[in-house]
């Protein structure tokens, strides 16, 4: 009775770890098209003349994420093509508000 509850428990671990890997291992496909639409958005919003620094950072960060998913390196395309959006998206704000990056009260 011990033996399968410790088998159970093995496999269900296993199951776990196979899960999250596979996060991991897959291609950032979600993660690489938000971050073309914040950018396109930016863009679209007057980023170029606004906050070209930010729009030209998160167009680097974007360019090395499709760098990395070329060569698979998928864990770092998604944290590039996440902080293409970030920077992105602060783009927008900026382009919207101005330097202070928020909206007026």
């Amino acid at each position: 009775m011990k033996s399968r509850t410790l088998a159970s428990l093995g496999c269900a671990v296993l199951a776990s770890l196979t899960l999250v890997s596979a996060c991991e291992t897959s291609p950032p496909v979600q993660e690489m098209s938000d971050a073309r639409q914040a950018i396109d958005a930016a863009r679209e919003a007057g980023a170029a003349d606004r906050a070209a620094a930010e729009l030209e950072a998160a167009e680097q960060f974007l360019q090395r994420a499709e760098t990395r998913l070329g060569s698979q390196d998928f864990s770092e395309a998604r944290s590039d093509a996440l902080e293409a959006k970030t920077r992105a998206l602060k783009a927008l704000r900026l382009s919207e508000y101005g330097d202070a990056g928020l909206p007026p009260d």
